[in-house]
């Protein structure tokens, strides 16, 4: 299920190579730290969560408002994870840009360590980004997308869309444990306070037009394209961002070809075809609206501190001695055999009682 959806305003810059190192070196201490007391299952909830991602980001070395963090943190974060995979039980895969579309490949790759088809695997990496590249049109374009997954198939996913007009950033969670249908509510938390004109087709008043749009694909064209023709005149309403382009019959007929061919058995088999873009799904999801009267739903789903410094020197430039010392403290604890789980968790107590009082 989807966590959250986190709008950032930008820093411009990138990330020092000397910091991108020590992050590296950083993230793997704090993952083989929690390991001590968790399962993987429960980073990839961590992972998940966007307030966790987001505060792990300035914890190593970035302010909330750094350009870069999604794509640099979780490049860190599989890089941390490169060469440990199997004492960790913890995998990443995909990237920005052209790498992502290397994902399937980095998934199955694995195989052979895992107890689950990595098929499945494939499958929800590529649900999760067609969901929100396609299935909701918010108007950020994705160009990121990791896949965290363990040995026995628990999974998350981490991607971020930019609008290139409000030069926004908008990041999406999922969490596998908790997906009950990828094309009906999947959100469970809204991070963000940018919203805009949205076409949401996952959502839950969205239900009877996923229904239509599937009648439609199913369908022989020229039944669909004939009952659009009957319509001399069309009026859209202004609060639909569909142009009138989109519902040319001349266009339509290669669209809903391919649909009736597959004939998918429902919205995210049809979600699930190659070539089924926004596009398509804009067509069809105002043509059930026209021919069904089932609109769809147009509502957005989406809504620190600093440790280190922030890589673009704000609020204050990351010192490299402090930077490394955690890191070497994080370190020691994770060699610390003496040390149980019930001594460090009173220690961690004891801290806790010397942090003020909110």
């Amino acid at each position: 299920m989807k966590t959250g959806t986190a709008t950032l305003p930008l820093h411009w810059g990138a990330a020092p190579a000397w910091l991108f190192k020590r992050m590296v070196a950083l993230a793997r201490q704090i993952i083989l730290v929690m390991l001590r007391d968790c399962r993987p299952d429960e980073i990839l909830r961590r992972i998940a969560d966007p307030y966790w991602f987001q505060a792990l980001g300035c914890a190593l070395g970035f302010d909330w408002h750094s350009s870069g963090l999604t794509t640099t943190v979780c490049g860190a974060i599989k890089e941390a994870l490169r060469g440990i995979e199997h004492e960790t039980g913890l995998y990443a895969a995909g990237g920005k840009g052209r790498v992502s579309r290397k994902t399937p490949d980095e998934i199955t790759a694995t195989g052979g360590s895992l107890r689950v088809d990595p098929a499945i695997l494939v499958y929800a990496s590529r649900l999760s980004a067609k969901v929100d590249s396609a299935a909701v049109q918010d108007g950020y374009q994705l160009y990121h997308h990791v896949f965290f997954y363990t040995c026995d198939g628990a999974w998350a996913v981490v991607q971020q869309g930019m609008n290139t007009t409000t030069r926004l950033a908008r990041r999406y969670h999922w969490l596998g444990s908790t997906v009950r249908d990828f094309v009906c509510e999947p959100h469970a938390a809204v991070c963000c306070d940018a919203r805009g004109e949205t076409l949401n087709l996952v959502a839950r008043e969205s239900d009877a037009n996923r229904t239509a749009s599937c009648l439609l694909a199913q369908s022989p064209p020229d039944i669909v394209l004939r009952e659009l023709k009957r319509c001399t005149t069309l009026e859209l309403p202004r609060r639909h961002y569909i142009a009138p382009h989109d519902i040319n019959p001349a266009k339509l007929s290669t669209v809903l070809l391919k649909t009736y061919e597959a004939r998918p058995a429902d919205f995210e088999a049809l979600l699930a075809l190659p070539g089924i873009g926004p596009k398509t799904l804009r067509s069809l999801a105002l043509l059930a609206e026209l021919v069904y009267g089932a609109a769809p739903s147009y509502r957005d789903p989406a809504r620190y501190s600093y440790a280190h410094g922030g890589k673009d020197g704000h609020p204050y430039p990351v010192a490299r001695d402090v930077y490394d010392t955690a890191v070497a403290v994080l370190r020691e604890i994770v060699n610390e055999s003496a040390i149980g789980v019930s001594e460090k968790r009173r220690v961690f107590r004891q801290l806790a009682m010397l942090s003020p009082s909110p």
